[in-house]
Formats: C-alpha cells, structure tokens, sequence
C-alpha cells in the first residue's frame, strides 16, 4: 500500500470492510481474517487492522467472540438503498435478451409437497441399489485415482458410450453403435444442443407437441425457433396436420408428455415418410419408455427408421434418479460430429467419475435388474391408480389410455367444473397437475395428471377417496 498516515490507512480499511458487509459481500456470521494475516498481508501495522476492526464493532457492523476470530453482524435491515432503478420500478432492462426479459419458461414456484405424493417425473429412491452404487463409486475412484487428470472426450467416456448403445439396443431396440452415442447432462442439455444444431435463428420452424413438455419448448425458443404448436389426440401426435414448411418436430412417442397416450404405429410411419419428404428431421424424446406394463412394446422412431432422419434421446432420470444428471442422444452420422463440436463448446465434457459408475452400473446388469423390479412395483402402483379413478372417481374423470412410463391422465368430463375440481385437486392430491400446466394456449379438454413413482399403492385409494368426498360436496350430492 502507498506510504500514508496511519490514522488514513484506518479509515480507507474500514470504509472497505464496512461497504463489504453492507453490500453483503461479507455474509452475516463469516469470521473477519485474523488481524495479523490481514495486517502482513496489506503491509501495514497490525495496530491499523485492530483499530479498523474496533470501529466496526463499536457501529455494530461486526461482532467480538471470546477466544475466538470477530464476526461480521447481521444488517440487512440497515444496508444503504440506492435510487430506485428502471428495474425496481417495474421496467424491463435492456441490457439482457428480450427472450429473457420475459422467459419462456419461468422457474416453478417451490411447492411443499409431502415424501409420498402423485407428483410428476420422480423416481422411488428407495429401493435403489445403494450399496452396489456405493461400492462401484469406491471402484471408480480407485480406477480415477491412477489415471491422468485431463479433460475426458466431449462426446463422453467410451465405457459409458458402449453401455448405453448395448442398453437401448437391448430395451428399445434402439439400432446404434457406441460412436452414435453423445452423453449429455440430462435430456435437457441434449434437447439445447440439439436446438443449436437444427435451428437459424427466425428461420426455422419447430414442432411441437401441444400439450407438451415446457423444457423442450424452452430450448428451442432460446436458440430462436418460430414454434408450431400441434395438437395431441388418443393416438398421439396429429402428423395429418404438420405445416410442409415444418424442419424439426420434437415428440413422446412411447409416452406422450403429459397425457401418457403412445404414438399409433400408423401415425408412427406416417411421421417418418413426412421427415422424408419434406427433410425434416424428427428428436424422439423417450424419456420413462423403459417402463411397459402392456403387450408388446411399439418399435421406437429410431428403429423404424430407414433415412437417418431420427435423433434418439434418452436420459437415467426416470429409470434411475433425477440428481445423476445423465441422458444421451443416439445421433445420425451425418450430424455427429458437429453436434459433438456443438457440447464441445457448450459444456465441454460431462464428470468422468460419474460416467465411469453409471458404465459400470449398466455394464455389469445392475441397470436391467432395477428397471424389472420397479417395473413390477411401479405396475402395481399404477393399477391401483386406475381402479381407483374408475371406482371412485368415474362420474368427474376419465382416464386416458396409457401403458407406459410413470404417469397417466385423466380428462375432467365437466369442462365447466374443471377450475373447481383444480382448485379440490391441489388440497386432496398433492403433485397432481392439471394438464394445461404443459399447454401454450388453454385446451379445450381440461385434464388432470397423476404421478406415481413416489406413492405406495395403498396410499393411493384413501386419496381418491377424500377427492371424491370433496367433488361430491362440490356438486351437492
């Protein structure tokens, strides 16, 4: 520091100190640094740092402990207040992009839901093989601990890359190779990389599924796609109705997001001679398809597939758990390499300990073992899911056909009584959704949406039964 007086060396530290706290960049409750580290670390007296410190104490901007290092205080409430700003006054700044000024997907307001609930898109944890998780982690780390500690492929580790091809080769019958394979975080990285890949800005027109699933529509709209809504019937996605001038079209085939109906194997066909006539390319989302509790299981997008038209998206939220942050995309060879170089300069690469666990996990058939037991226990949820709405709720709901995944839907047969039988839904079901939650524009079916990864099933039935109770007030009977 410049040669100064002591008594300016002071007042300059506890100016700072105190604009540190007051801004908050000094958190209420931090310890201040020792006064001798401070003092050798500026170069001054160590005098001049314990003054400075006794000037905080006695405003009450910090706190002394006996035997033990000063604190800062808490005052917020006496943190100095600028000028209101364009901001606080309502307006919109102009420094950010108007896609964000007003998102298209604005976070969720937190809402307190209880452990067992109907809520959407969550697996049990429970019966997760911890111990094997732990254990192969252990392996992981050993393995990690002797290797190089450089940057991983951006494309993901070839052990996880070969597990994932041998996996959906082996459940969806999903025709690919491990270099087809680019592991994402989550489907949600792979559906904004994609959106980079496929669309110019203003150009480019995106299908999307309406009702659908926000975050897809999010991706595209941020990469600057003009969106087109398309209806959802009975047997999925409308293809009769799709705009020639449509490039990508973004669907749940195996398990429509958020109605649970599975794409027809006539509209199936029908969608992929579409792509092939009017080169558009279609990204099959097939989120919790693993997840079957009818017959056969119909052939995914990718399979039927014969123009490398189709990329596949898949992810280990549903099947395993959501903080894994683990999907992938199985690519067509003509746009592989740049949608690698496109992570390459979005995330560069994915953690290498976690690829190492989950490759091992699914390599060693710990992954097929857990999707056949909560296969049975999510079927016996479902049922009773089902009975239930038929047996006590038949006169309000009706179910809509589903034989996949971990949700299903049900339409309200009372358009008119449908705010009423939302407003009875979030007391007496909680995580429940109204189907509309997923939908850009209001539907004119209104319908509800069950979950049931994280009920037990016989928790299922007293709900329905209080929900009745409450419809049956509501309607006077």
């Amino acid at each position: 520091m410049p040669d100064r007086g002591q008594g300016t060396l002071t007042q300059e530290l506890h100016q700072q100190l105190r604009s540190a706290i007051l801004d908050g960049r000094l958190a209420a409750g931090a310890p201040l640094p020792a006064t001798r580290q401070v003092a050798s670390e500026l170069g001054v007296a160590r005098n001049t740092v314990v003054t400075a410190y006794d000037l905080l104490i006695a405003e009450g901007y910090a706190l002394p402990r006996k035997g033990a290092k000063t604190v800062v205080a808490d005052v917020a409430g006496r943190r100095e207040r600028r000028a209101p700003s364009h901001l606080e006054q309502g307006l919109e700044d102009p420094r950010l992009n108007p896609l964000w000024r007003t998102p298209f997907m604005r976070p969720s307001p937190p809402r307190s839901l209880p452990e067992r609930s109907f809520r959407l898109g969550i697996p049990d944890h429970r019966h997760f093989p911890h111990d094997v998780w732990r254990r192969l982690s252990a392996q992981s780390l050993r393995e990690w601990s002797k290797t190089h500690f450089s940057y991983p492929p951006s494309e993901g580790v070839p052990a996880l890359r070969e597990a994932i091809a041998q996996h959906v080769a082996f459940a969806r019958a999903v025709a690919c190779a491990a270099d087809d394979v680019i592991v994402t975080s989550g489907a949600q990285q792979a559906f904004d990389l994609l959106a980079r890949l496929l669309v110019t800005p203003g150009v480019t027109q995106v299908a999307v599924e309406e009702p659908g699933y926000p975050p897809v529509r999010a991706a595209f709209a941020a990469a600057g796609a003009r969106l087109v809504p398309m209806p959802v019937d009975d047997e999925g996605l409308c293809v009769d109705r799709l705009p020639e001038d449509v490039r990508v079209i973004s669907v749940t085939p195996s398990h429509q997001s958020p109605t649970g109906v599975a794409l027809s194997l006539r509209r199936r066909k029908a969608l992929l001679e579409f792509a092939r006539q009017h080169h558009a390319v279609v990204i099959e989302d097939d989120y919790d398809g693993e997840f079957r509790f009818g017959g056969r299981p119909l052939d995914a997008l990718q399979t039927l597939d014969r123009d490398a038209l189709v990329f596949y998206v898949g992810t280990f939220s549903k099947s395993l758990f959501p903080s894994l942050r683990k999907g992938f995309v199985v690519a067509p060879a003509w746009a592989r390499d740049a949608l690698i170089t496109v992570k390459q300069c979005a995330d560069s690469h994915c953690d290498t300990i976690t690829q190492s666990v989950l490759a091992a996990f699914i390599r060693d058939g710990h992954l097929a073992r857990h999707v056949r037991r909560m296969r049975s226990i999510y079927g016996e949820r479902r049922d009773a899911l089902l009975d239930g709405l038929r047996r006590e709720l038949h006169p309000w709901l009706e179910p809509i056909p589903s034989e996949a995944g971990l949700h299903l839907a049900a339409r309200i047969r009372d358009p008119g009584l449908a705010p009423a039988i939302l407003t009875r839904m979030l007391r007496h079901l909680p995580g429940a959704q109204s189907v509309g939650d997923y939908a850009i524009s209001a539907l004119e079916s209104p319908a509800l949406t069950f979950g049931y990864g994280v009920i037990d099933a016989d928790e299922i039935a007293p709900a329905l039964k209080r929900f009745r109770r409450s419809l049956e007030e509501l309607c006077g009977a």
